[in-house]
């Protein structure tokens, strides 16, 4: 029986409509909510959402299939955020990353849905996180985001961002040091 990434592997040789369309489907909400962790910038992360498929697309021979398809998706998501900043040249990360307006996500009104004190509390949460995260430098705040955001095993963040396992553990841990001391600092403000 053939593997899932041997099957993608064939179908981006072949340049298949119908899988492009089955992966953009299976990938597009984690993507993009990479991106736009990573950017914090709605329509550069949607630019580089788009790009990111245009590569798959040109460049799908180059898939190794005994990877997973994730870790290369988000790989080439990741070179394209990094050619962005050096056509830029911001001083700091962050300046790219400084957010836009922010957004809150509509939610259909359920019997299972929170009530607006508890819908409020996570808001300010998710606030004060967001706050946390744009603290971190951005080789930490990629960690988390893979790792948390993403779902993804830290073997696959090694291989997304072209660094040893270690590296990313130590990063991952640091990361989380450096968010707990936020957290704390931003909570009793």
């Amino acid at each position: 029986m053939e593997t899932e990434g041997a099957e993608i592997a064939r179908g981006l040789r072949r340049r298949d409509p119908e899988l492009l369309d089955r992966l953009i489907v299976q990938y597009q909400h984690r993507l993009f909510r990479y991106l736009l962790h990573l950017t914090g910038n709605q329509p550069l992360a949607e630019d580089i959402f788009q790009e990111t498929w245009i590569r798959v697309l040109e460049r799908g021979t180059q898939y190794d299939s005994r990877y997973k398809f994730e870790a290369w998706l988000v790989s080439i998501a990741r070179n394209l955020v990094l050619d962005n900043l050096r056509r830029k040249s911001p001083k700091t990360f962050s300046e790219l990353t400084q957010p836009d307006e922010p957004e809150f996500a509509a939610s259909l009104a359920d019997e299972n849905a929170p009530t607006p004190f508890d819908a409020a509390a996570q808001t300010q949460l998710q606030e004060r996180m967001g706050e946390a995260m744009q603290t971190l430098e951005p080789i930490f705040r990629e960690v988390v985001t893979l790792r948390f955001h993403e779902g993804m095993q830290i073997n696959e963040i090694a291989q997304a961002t072209g660094v040893p396992q270690a590296t990313v553990k130590s990063r991952l841990y640091r990361a989380l040091a450096k968010l707990e001391q936020q957290m704390k600092g931003i909570a009793y403000d």
